[in-house]
């Protein structure tokens, strides 16, 4: 017999029928697969920033490895049904936006979760949940490095002794680098990026300079990127 009829023989016999799985296989499978959608459902619970979470996606996620499972089993029963299943799922196209970038993570997660499963690889699983929940709890509780804030100074061009408020921003904060400083209607804006070491304590003793309009100190809580 030939490579070719070889082959095709096994080509006939898939389409015939795939790798058989009795009831209680598929069961354990599926019954295997809903306790890693919960157990994925739960870190995300509990990892998410609030700000972010979504109750609708987490259940989606929690979904995803049983549906991706079955698709899996049947792909596994027969041939044409794996030919279907990929035709039907490459005309499928989601445009859901997904706020934050961490959600993507999960969403790979559970696809890959449920796709391991369907092909009843319990072990790889279990540590693949095992390896991703270490990964996620541990660089989240790495601490964020704190954005600096920005300085923005107004006043007199020619009133205000710009050297001495320079040297009291040198002075009251733990680094300040000077951004801007631009000229327009006799005024004079100088904007210096900051690392305060007391907000109150820069601004009191700023407003002690005469002829100064403004004194503005922003900050936010955003993330920092060293």
């Amino acid at each position: 017999m030939s490579t070719k009829d070889v082959i095709k023989n096994s080509i006939l016999e898939s389409l015939a029928g795939g790798t058989y799985l009795d009831a209680s296989t598929i069961l354990g499978i599926l019954f295997f697969t809903v306790l890693i959608g919960i157990y994925v459902y739960l870190v995300y619970r509990f990892s998410a920033k609030k700000a972010f979470y979504s109750k609708d996606l987490n259940i989606t996620m929690a979904g995803m490895p049983i549906v991706v499972a079955a698709i899996m089993i049947a792909m596994q029963a027969n041939l044409l049904v794996s030919l279907g299943m990929v035709g039907a799922l490459s005309i499928v196209r989601f445009r859901t936006a997904v706020k934050n970038p961490l959600d993507l993570l999960f969403l790979f997660w559970t696809i890959s979760a449920g796709i391991i499963c369907g092909v009843n690889l319990k072990a790889l699983a279990l540590l693949l949940c095992v390896m991703m929940t270490v990964l996620v709890l541990v660089l989240q509780t790495i601490p964020e490095m704190s954005a600096p804030s920005v300085l923005v100074i107004r006043g007199d061009a020619k009133e205000v002794d710009w050297d001495a408020v320079k040297e009291c921003v040198k002075e009251n904060t733990k680094t300040a680098k000077l951004k801007t400083e631009g000229f327009r209607a006799a005024q004079t804006e100088i904007i210096y990026e900051v690392r305060v070491k007391a907000d109150a304590q820069l601004i009191k003793k700023l407003q002690k300079f005469e002829h100064l309009q403004a004194v503005n100190l922003l900050t936010h809580d955003g993330e920092f990127r060293v």
